[in-house]
């Protein structure tokens, strides 16, 4: 190495900071790779951010909720999964023992009216002759339990039988051999002898991430079971939220989410469609549905009720998109939309009705007396162009704000482009393409017009090659795409990734924003990216504009916002090239005293390859660097990593903003006429 090339590399350590890289054997800048950002502070020309522009949307799909963010732990808990009727199959239940000493078979048997399937089990041994352990049934859950060490899990579960019953319940490794927590259920005939439900908590000893749920006994005999549900006690709030996903939301701050799809909303056929009515009240008296879209059972656990809870307990503003008559395969006429028009507003009345209302009692009853805040409705998921979505849409349409004025109507056509010819609120935009086509869009709305509807970007992100199972490539371009919205948000109201689970045994569709077993989370890029944006809603943009050689774009937002520890100015820059990159900032009305070292911060994502993805064994592979801001004043130099997306959060001094008054457009200032990015 040169003497120079040292100096150099020496030199631009102290100029970058801690937070910046300089690999001196195999690094050398290029004078042409340079830019200038300047940021315009000042007072006048700002735009407000809506308040509700970044959220998430929550579909059905990956096993996202049955096996995911609903805490249940047992699959198929109502043994209806294999079908109405009996006999049926009652995977993923199956035997301890074998067919010598036990039998199982279903049975039309069960207590509640709308789920009668019931398992019956028939021990042929009895003491001694039974095999070590007992015989009996077990359910591994949604591929193996967590079962955590000092954990508490509550059990229940619906017996009958006309004898006496000795059931060991058991928490245990997924052959049996190691067991984690037992509890010992014994109750007299007179007890048994009609539809039981008996429920405990079992305390957790040892710890398993692949363990099951055993039912044993020695006893001989006939007993019938019936919802039999294992969930654990430190769920979020109590609500049943598995609570480390529920802290990859938290750490998002989204403002709405959007629930509960997607396809998931219409089905493959409207038979399966998700029908709100028939997933609230008593869990055990859901009947549950087959998605069959995404091809799974869901008990329905996790319903309409819980899902408005779910909006409340991240302090979302929940968007409720129902079915609107029509699926993928089949079509309800217009004439006949009638009954499904009432089930939406029957729908409203449950999540806002008084508690002595006919659906507002439900909710009350269920727990929760105030009304739940829905202020958005979506009739239908991407149905727009089907032959009878615009009939459908409007007879909707008219009966909602009839009844609901205040409520927002989100269409399923797209006004982007061409004017809607139907009335709404706003419209749904859905873009799943490569990361070159998503980081050209960044101006996409720049053309929209400025009246009717404004745009619900309600799902968005690279797919294909670019993508991966959720490459870093992919991340770049949807930060570059969101850089557009945030200065078209006076026409784009909303936006959020999709899907936002996967549960890795079942990723029918990649990639993903949070991946999960039942023990481990990892956010994708495309996850941490968004952390990138958390302070957006609401904050106030700046402008920014670039001048740059590169043959690479560039691609930058400013924002300006406040929490509890003071203001900010937040400056985000993509540099999607393979080159470092340095830029000149300058901050254009910022008193140049006014940034405070302390408080002030650089987070960089970014990783040596543009295809690195996260995994189970390598979680944080590609996630957020965070470190001091050491630079000061109005003007400085920063270099960016090739591959990456930074942010420069300056905290500006407590005593005051101290922002001076310039003109909106300053036509001398180097670069300020050049690439408006």
């Amino acid at each position: 190495m040169s003497s120079s090339k040292a100096t150099y590399c020496l030199l631009l350590w102290i100029l970058v900071g801690a937070y910046s890289f300089c690999d001196c054997h195999d690094f050398e800048i290029k004078q042409n790779h340079t830019a200038t950002l300047v940021v315009n502070a000042s007072d006048v020309a700002r735009q407000q951010i809506p308040p509700t522009l970044f959220g998430i949307f929550f579909e059905e799909i990956n096993h996202a909720g049955s096996g995911g963010l609903w805490a249940e732990l047992v699959s198929n808990r109502g043994f209806e999964a294999g079908g109405l009727h009996a006999p049926s199959n009652i995977d993923p239940w199956s035997i301890v023992g074998n067919v010598n000493v036990i039998n199982v078979s279903t049975g039309l048997t069960s207590c509640f009216e709308r789920n009668k399937v019931a398992l019956r089990m028939e021990v042929f041994c009895d003491g001694s002759s039974c095999p070590s352990g007992g015989v009996g049934i077990y359910n591994p859950g949604f591929w193996g339990m967590n079962v955590e060490q000092g954990k508490t899990y509550k059990v229940v579960l619906h017996v009958r039988s006309l004898a006496s019953i000795n059931v060991s319940v058991s928490l245990t490794s997924s052959d049996g051999s190691q067991v984690l927590a037992t509890n010992n259920l014994i109750a007299d005939a007179s007890v048994v002898n009609h539809w039981t439900m008996l429920g405990f908590n079992l305390q957790a000893i040892g710890s398993n991430s692949n363990s099951r749920l055993q039912l044993t006994t020695t006893t001989k005999g006939v007993i019938w079971f019936d919802q039999v549900s294992v969930m654990p006690i430190d769920t979020y709030k109590g609500h049943g939220f598995r609570s480390d996903l529920m802290e990859m939301l938290v750490r998002l701050k989204p403002r709405f989410i959007r629930f509960p799809g997607g396809c998931f909303v219409e089905g493959e056929w409207l038979r399966n469609a998700f029908r709100w009515k028939e997933t609230v009240g008593p869990w055990q008296e859901r009947p549950g549905h087959f998605g069959d879209v995404w091809n799974y059972w869901t008990d329905d656990g996790l319903g309409y009720f819980e899902f408005l809870q779910l909006a409340e307990d991240l302090g979302a503003a929940p968007i409720w998109v129902i079915n609107n008559g029509i699926s993928h395969r089949d079509e309800v006429d217009p004439t006949s939309i009638s009954p499904f028009v009432q089930e939406m507003l029957d729908s409203i009345e449950f999540a806002r009705g008084a508690p002595d209302t006919t659906w507002g009692s439900i909710r009350a009853a269920m727990g929760h007396p105030e009304p739940f805040d829905l202020q958005y409705i979506a009739i239908g998921n991407e149905d727009c162009g089907k032959r009878n979505y615009l009939a459908n849409y409007l007879k909707y349409y008219y009966a909602l704000k009839g009844a609901y004025p205040d409520i927002q109507v989100i269409s399923n056509c797209d006004g982007s482009s061409t004017p809607l010819d139907h009335p709404a609120d706003l419209y749904d935009f859905h873009v799943y393409t490569s990361a070159s086509t998503l980081f050209s869009m960044n101006q996409k709305f720049s053309t929209t017009s400025r009246h009717g509807p404004k745009a619900f970007v309600s799902e968005y992100a690279v797919t294909g090659v670019d993508a991966g199972k959720g490459s870093l490539k992919a991340a770049l371009a949807e930060a570059a795409f969101l850089f557009g919205l945030e200065k078209n948000s006076d026409i784009v109201a909303m936006a959020s990734y999709a899907p936002l689970f996967a549960n890795i045994n079942d990723k029918t569709w990649n990639p993903d924003a949070i991946v999960f077993n039942s023990s481990n989370v990892y956010g994708t890029p495309s996850y941490w990216m968004q952390t990138f944006f958390t302070e957006s809603s609401g904050a106030t943009l700046l402008d920014t504009k670039f001048q740059s050689n590169m043959s690479t774009p560039l691609v930058a937002s400013a924002i300006s916002w406040k929490n509890s520890q003071g203001d900010y100015v937040t400056i985000r820059i993509v540099n999607i090239g393979d080159d470092y990159v340095i830029v000149h900032l300058s901050i254009v009305g910022l008193d140049p005293t006014s940034v405070q070292l302390t408080g002030s911060k650089t987070t960089v994502l970014s990783s040596s390859s543009l295809m690195d993805e996260n995994s189970l064994d390598y979680p944080h592979k590609v996630a957020p660097v965070t470190d001091s801001f050491v630079k000061k004043g109005a003007e400085m130099d920063v270099t960016l990593q090739p591959h990456s997306l930074t942010s420069f959060d300056l905290l500006k001094v407590s005593s005051g903003i101290r922002i001076k008054k310039v003109p909106a457009v300053t036509p001398n200032h180097p670069g300020y006429n050049d690439i408006r990015v």
